[in-house]
């Protein structure tokens, strides 16, 4: 057996900067690794995906794993024990689906982008640059950096956030700040914007990750390592956690 290790991907800053004819939107951000991580077990004198954990998700065809067996050509049994949350925006299905391709050798990051557009930074891990649609990897000096993950238990759709910041464009309103994708995900999902404005009157600069629905603040809030919170859109989980260099 071989096991794997796919850390979290947080989106420390996003700039939108365009759109492609295609429709794809052309972006700038840095992304970091955490120590929140899935872990992979490869059986390579097999044939099958198993999912466990307690962010289980549907092993079929779909699954980011198998797309990312098929576009190396390779066949393996791998148990896959989900840690990082779904539909959070933390990259899980994104990494999980990098660790089969370094498993496998690596592949160009305009190959590893036909998989979604944050696998060529989680193939590549640590702190970087990402630029265009996800392809333009620019690995970046370490930072040790301590964050605390508030953890909603609902999601938001991308594809929503990049139409409603499609619309705002349209309109003559240019989402701007840290995160341009924080405006336009407050207005696709009512609970995310009563959520930001809570915890920033509990804990101070709280940013938002990619499109969401994780939210996160520099350093580490709490005395123990997890937990939750009662807010206004119900129970949150919160995490603490460290960045960590690329494999």
């Amino acid at each position: 057996m071989i096991e794997l290790r796919a850390p979290a991907k947080l989106t420390w800053y996003l700039e939108v900067r365009g759109a492609r004819e295609d429709g794809y939107h052309l972006l700038a951000s840095e992304m970091l690794s955490l120590a929140l991580a899935d872990r992979l077990e490869i059986d390579e004198s097999s044939d099958y995906l198993r999912v466990v954990g307690p962010a289980s998700v549907p092993a079929g065809d779909d699954n980011l794993v198998r797309r990312a067996l098929a576009l190396v050509g390779r066949r393996a049994g791998v148990t896959l024990d989900k840690r990082i949350p779904t539909g959070g925006g933390l990259g899980g299905g994104s990494s999980d689906a990098a660790a089969i391709l370094r498993w496998a050798g690596g592949v160009s990051a305009e190959r590893a982008v036909t998989l979604g557009g944050d696998v060529p930074f989680c193939q590549v891990g640590g702190r970087a640059l990402v630029e265009g649609i996800g392809e333009r990897v620019t690995p970046l000096p370490f930072q040790e950096r301590a964050v605390t993950l508030l953890l909603a238990d609902f999601g938001v759709s991308t594809a929503a956030v990049y139409a409603a910041y499609d619309e705002m464009c349209a309109g003559g309103e240019r989402p701007a700040g840290r995160n341009h994708l924080e405006e336009p995900a407050r207005r696709v999902e009512a609970r995310l914007a009563r959520l930001l404005d809570w915890a920033r009157g509990e804990f101070g600069e709280v940013h938002l990750a990619g499109s969401g629905s994780t939210t996160f603040v520099e350093g580490h809030l709490f005395s123990e390592a997890t937990g939750d919170v009662t807010s206004p859109v119900g129970t949150v989980k919160w995490c603490q956690t460290v960045a960590t260099p690329a494999a």
